[in-house]
């Protein structure tokens, strides 16, 4: 059974309202002010609040604000009930987090519409949320302990093997163990760096001090350090000739740091969808509002339903195609470009081209 609070200051609307819902199944329960359905919201966590605006002390718009500001409360729909719905109050309630307004005084079926349509929406949300929560831990547990596993096997089985045997081998595999060893820990190196850096990020976006300093450090003439580092990416990939640079330089507002490892992680995955002979192209241009860094390639893409669920930890069709890494690079550098003010967009479509545009403003 759903759980309605009621909060309002005229006993015999709260009565009236009551009387109405119980008669549809809906549980319900009273406050006769706003304080006092700040305490009731925060003891019951109904799965809706109807709420007056005109009230003395804590009037509607002071309620919603405290119950949006708190974890336990702010997701809970919430719809503004007033005689004075003008259109600034309306703007006023929406940004602070309303769902709804019911203008006074209403019929029962707008009442039950409002309610009704609320819920609703509500449990559509809740239910692409466990799906999303569903599909991250699954996710994590298949490519965990793989993405764990497999480098320190390589890294534990050779050392094991050179520091039991390492008289009786011959240089040339001495060498190539090395080698296999170093590959592994980079990538587990890469591993712990990425799960650290959008933990970083995650913190850095909910201070305003250090994103505004963040958004003040801008980055003059890019182009050279965007060469380098795809450059680098095409070299470990064993696909130089694939690449094509066209790089505008001008001033971008983004530190060195946060554009290498946007450009790392956005042409490392353009290398990694596509095969060998198909070019990755890297423009960088200008834009009205700034610049504009697009990444091409000709590899597998996306489908519509795949790019609205890029995610954190989130791969696709990972058991049809071997990938490394914990799916963090795309999340990563589009959590990277929007802290910086700018937008990251994909146009894809499967088995075709596949572009990444960063848009940043100028600094």
């Amino acid at each position: 059974m759903k759980k309605i609070l009621v909060i309002d200051d005229e006993e015999w609307l709260r009565d009236m309202v009551q009387l109405a819902l119980r008669q549809r199944g809906f549980e319900v329960i009273q406050a006769e002010n706003g304080a006092l359905g700040i305490e009731v919201a925060r003891k019951e966590l109904p799965d809706l609040i109807l709420c007056d605006v005109n009230m003395e002390r804590v009037d509607g718009y002071l309620t919603l604000s405290a119950l949006r500001s708190e974890p336990a409360t702010a997701s809970i729909p919430f719809i503004l009930m007033t005689g004075l719905a003008d259109h600034a109050g309306m703007r006023h309630g929406m940004e602070l987090g309303a769902d709804d307004y019911l203008p006074k005084p209403f019929t029962l079926e707008a009442l039950y519409a409002a309610v009704e349509a609320r819920l609703k929406k509500a449990q559509a949300l809740r239910q692409a949320a466990e799906k999303n929560l569903a599909d991250l831990r699954a996710n994590i547990s298949l490519m965990l302990p793989h993405e764990m596993r497999t480098p320190l096997n390589g890294i534990l089985a050779y050392g094991e093997i050179l520091s039991a045997e390492a008289n009786s081998l011959p240089p040339k595999e001495v060498s190539e163990m090395g080698q296999v060893i170093y590959d592994s820990g980079k990538r587990l190196e890469r591993l712990i760096e990425n799960f650290l850096i959008y933990a970083q990020i995650e913190m850095l976006g909910a201070d305003s001090q250090k994103l505004n300093a963040l958004r003040a450090q801008p980055r003059s003439f890019p182009a050279e350090l965007i060469a380098e580092h795809a450059q680098t990416q095409a070299r470990l990939a064993a696909r130089t000739p694939d690449l094509l640079l066209d790089l505008a330089d001008a001033p971008m507002g983004i530190s060195a740091d946060y554009l290498a490892k946007i450009v790392d992680e956005l042409v490392q995955n353009a290398f990694k969808f596509s095969v060998s002979g198909t070019v990755v192209s890297v423009r960088l241009s200008s834009a009205p509002q700034g610049l504009s860094l697009a990444i091409t390639d000709h590899g597998r893409g996306f489908s519509p339903d795949q790019i609205s669920r890029i995610g954190a930890y989130m791969q696709f069709d990972r058991k049809l195609h071997e990938q490394q890494g914990l799916g963090l690079g795309l999340i990563i550098a589009k959590r990277l470009v929007e802290l910086h003010g700018g937008a990251l967009t994909i146009q894809s479509e499967p088995g075709s081209a596949t572009t990444v545009t960063v848009k940043l403003p100028k600094p």
